[in-house]
């Protein structure tokens, strides 16, 4: 049985995050943290392109500390900047622009949590990019592990690129999605990224507020039709075996 029973009513309508909870998460592995935030950041990220972007051209002023959608402006947060003369990644909160520390907060919480953590990818300030290590995997484990409500963006320059939060307000950016979107989701995720899949799927169902079950090599999550997910061993790893709904 797990932390979100059907049994159990009053779970099943509060969203958490894993990092809440003392489900058995590895946090000093960039393999498990990122799992953990991948669903999170499918969903979040898509609200953001539809309700705030809306494929809108982007301005970032960094004396006012603002990022702007057309004639929308937001608080931005500085996560850190890839560089195309490099290769190479570097966070925010080493401070190379001097920016001002309210620009900061986000970049020094993750530098905090990696201390924290002993999460080395926090904590160095920079290092070369990778499939593994750059600007969107980065982004989504910064805003992942946050406890507010975060999402990213990547602005492209002529050098590399600026990686961004804000928080937008639009309620819509970071509500619950449905089990079509959820699948969608979860498939390109897991085609996309190397995960450990029940850890990115148990914390993409905590983060959405679905309540469910978990049997052995099997999970049933309560969307508006049940959903069956079945995983099967391979090598250390559990990995999805099919979805089905009931």
């Amino acid at each position: 049985m797990s932390l979100f029973s059907k049994k159990d009513p009053a779970p099943s309508v509060k969203r958490v995050s894993i990092f809440d909870t003392d489900y058995p998460l590895d946090r000093t592995s960039w393999f498990e943290v990122f799992s953990a935030c991948l669903g999170r950041s499918a969903a979040v990220q898509e609200g953001l392109a539809k309700f705030v972007v809306k494929n809108r051209n982007w301005n970032v002023d960094f004396s006012k500390g603002t990022l702007s959608f057309g004639s929308d402006a937001y608080p931005l947060q500085f996560l850190g900047s890839e560089s195309s003369v490099s290769n190479s990644w570097m966070w925010g909160w080493n401070n190379i622009n001097n920016f001002d520390d309210r620009l900061l907060v986000l970049a020094n919480e993750i530098k905090a949590l990696g201390d924290k953590w002993q999460l080395e990818v926090f904590t160095t300030p920079q290092f070369s990019l990778d499939e593994t290590f750059n600007g969107h995997t980065l982004a989504i484990a910064a805003t992942g592990v946050s406890q507010r409500n975060y999402c990213y963006y990547k602005g492209p320059h002529a050098n590399g690129a600026v990686l961004m939060a804000i928080e937008p307000k639009e309620p819509k950016v970071f509500a619950p999605v449905g089990l079509k979107d959820f699948l969608d989701w979860t498939m390109s995720g897991l085609r996309t990224y190397y995960v450990d899949h029940p850890i990115f799927i148990e914390s993409f169902l905590m983060w959405n507020g679905t309540p469910y079950d978990k049997e052995g090599l099997r999970i049933i999550a309560h969307f508006e039709k049940d959903l069956l997910i079945d995983f099967e061993q391979a090598d250390e790893f559990l990995r999805v075996k099919g979805f089905k709904t009931l």
